[in-house]
């Protein structure tokens, strides 16, 4: 059974996703989603507050909680998995695996892991789905030195972040956000059209190892944002999620 709070974030974004809400309209208060739902405010506090956090609403201090342009949000500088962040949301996840195979690495592919052209690499290409609609489509490269037995996992029931984390904890990664035009297969998957632009992740993981990983997240740009919060106030080394 799901936690009330989790059930006070899904009725909130159902009324959103089927248009019941828009932006700009204000959310019910604490004590009116505690009556509501009948749950404590402690309860009804944390289902807006995680709202907001996640862009879906936002607060305006002495006047209220208002439903925000709610295109799901990941975190820009917190690397954690899709499927984490879609469940945060309250949201169903999924996916799809298109390809699981073994590649001999080109010029590029050899100088993103430091080995020699024609080395063995793993490749993955997985789309992730957030209640049936694809958000991200992972195009990743592995080094099989680091994760043997990649390629034998079934990635319908876990994803490579959780797998690779497990067998190769992360220690560094380096990552390059750019918005471009999609090529016609990208923009097949995605569900979106081919001169819509979507936003392309590029990420190498390090664990104490070598280079372990290389993946090209794609999301459509219609219905997707990514950002973060900066904490200045403290070190932030090692507070950071630790999955690609």
């Amino acid at each position: 059974m799901q936690p009330r709070y989790v059930l006070i974030k899904s009725a909130i974004i159902d009324k959103i996703e089927s248009g019941q809400m828009k932006p700009g309209d204000k959310v019910g208060s604490e004590n009116q989603l505690a009556e509501t739902f009948q749950v404590s405010r402690m309860t009804a506090r944390r289902a807006l507050t995680e709202l907001v956090d996640e862009g879906v609403l936002a607060r305006s201090q002495g006047v209220g909680t208002f439903v925000s342009d709610h295109r799901p949000m990941s975190a820009l500088l917190e690397i954690r998995s899709i499927d984490d962040e879609i469940m945060r949301r309250g949201h169903v996840y999924s996916n799809e695996v298109l390809s699981q195979n073994c590649i001999k690495a080109n010029n590029q592919q050899a100088a993103w892991f430091d080995v020699m052209v024609g080395t063995e690499l793993f490749h993955t290409r997985v789309v992730h789905l957030e209640n049936g609609q694809p958000v991200q489509l992972e195009d990743r490269l592995v080094n099989p030195k680091w994760a043997p037995q990649y390629l034998e996992q079934d990635f319908s029931q876990t994803t490579a972040n959780h797998y690779l984390n497990s067998v190769a904890p992360l220690t560094q990664a380096d990552h390059a956000i750019e918005a471009i035009l999609p090529t016609n297969s990208v923009a097949q998957v995605l569900a979106i059209d081919s001169n819509q632009p979507c936003l392309q992740v590029s990420r190498r993981t390090f664990s104490a190892k070598g280079i372990v990983s290389y993946a090209l997240l794609f999301h459509p740009g219609n219905r997707y944002r990514i950002g973060g919060h900066l904490d200045f106030s403290r070190s932030t080394r090692g507070e950071n999620e630790t999955s690609r």
